[in-house]
């Protein structure tokens, strides 16, 4: 294997225009935003709205982990209680039939060390989705795709379902011929497959301490191996994603590894262009902490209130050492507190970074 990447700043080239950029994201959010403020009366995200779990368990940082990964909050074996949010990447809240590609959240408590700027607390957070790579390579090419979602979050789910089961069609022909469309998945074209199966991703590079890295969270318990690909048949199940959740957490644990990815050639694995997956036979990644997630209601009205509606979610909650890194961790620096205040506005509910899973009262 090759020498692993050292992080410097240099790694990162900001464009001139981002600040317009920026702007124009956080204007697109608002719409998003707004227009679901009015339809459901209670504000939600701006991007993975619909929550189909909320879930509660503990992450152990593994012993006698190498140098390269035993880096920010990972340098330290212990033990820590995670939050982790399971959901789906649209605006607004669909019925499960519009298959979009699927979000993991996962807040590390009790985390210390050197802070980000402005990141209040003691956590880490990760945010993750079920692809290795992002759909839109910087922050220019993610808000055409932004002003595309906001000119559609009226449009009724009718419409919504037609495509997304015409999507699906596309979508299988393509993955029939060995290939698959990053595009037709992202707009509705994802497979009909159990959520607890998924792979997810950071997608986008961040700070490793010294290095630099992406990251993941992978299902290794048998149980939940299984569902792997398992197919799910939601039709006429407007939520049968969270069903299948709460009906999986009502009889099982679940185990995951946390895994990172370190950067070994900047050609290859790029900072700034978000759409290239680092090439594993380069760089596989490697496991440094093990989240195990026990028995439990995997959704409940205290759960919403207190995890969904009153907490957020992003990668620059955490640690200087895992500092986010590229132009679509910049965007999200610059929308995500925008995003969360406007929940946090309109619902009367104060964010806050809990210090232990006992202080959720859930």
């Amino acid at each position: 294997m090759a020498p692993f990447t050292r992080y410097t700043p240099d790694l990162e080239t900001p464009q001139p225009d981002e600040d317009a950029i920026h702007a124009g994201m956080i204007a697109q959010f608002a719409k998003i935003q707004t227009t679901t403020l009015k339809d459901y009366g209670h504000a939600v995200r701006g991007v993975h709205a619909k929550a189909h779990g909320l879930l509660l368990g503990r992450l152990e940082v593994l012993p006698d982990l190498p140098p390269e990964l035993a880096q920010g909050a990972f340098a330290t074996p212990g033990t820590h209680d995670v939050v982790l949010r399971l959901s789906t990447n649209p605006g607004d809240i669909l019925d499960d039939s519009v298959s979009t590609p699927r979000g993991l959240a996962l807040k590390i408590l009790g985390v210390a060390g050197e802070r980000l700027p402005g990141s209040e607390g003691a956590t880490q957070d990760f945010v993750m989705a079920n692809a290795p790579a992002f759909t839109a390579k910087d922050g220019a090419a993610f808000l055409k795709t932004l002003k595309l979602l906001a000119a559609t979050t009226d449009t009724p789910q009718v419409f919504k379902k037609g495509l997304s089961a015409l999507l699906r069609g596309v979508e299988t022909v393509l993955e029939g011929l060995g290939t698959q469309s990053p595009a037709v998945i992202a707009l509705g074209g994802h497979p009909e497959t159990h959520i607890l199966g998924e792979t997810f991703y950071s997608q986008v590079p961040l700070r490793w301490g010294d290095y630099v890295a992406k990251v993941s969270v992978a299902p290794v318990s048998p149980e939940l191996t299984a569902l792997t690909h398992a197919p799910l048949n939601v039709n006429g199940k407007p939520n049968g994603l969270r069903d299948a959740v709460a009906a999986y957490f009502a009889a099982h644990d679940g185990v995951w590894e946390l895994r990172a990815q370190l950067m070994t050639d900047p050609a290859t694995m790029p900072v700034e262009d978000a759409s290239v997956p680092w090439p594993e036979t380069e760089s596989p990644y490697r496991v440094v902490a093990r989240i195990t997630v026990p028995r439990q209601a995997a959704w409940s009205e205290a759960k919403a209130a207190a995890l969904d509606d009153g907490l957020a979610f992003s990668p620059w909650h955490g640690l200087a050492a895992h500092r986010p890194l590229g132009s679509i961790m910049r965007a999200r620096r610059a929308v995500y507190p925008r995003s969360a205040g406007f929940r946090s506005e309109h619902n009367g509910c104060p964010l806050h970074e809990p210090a232990s899973a006992a202080a959720l009262s859930v």
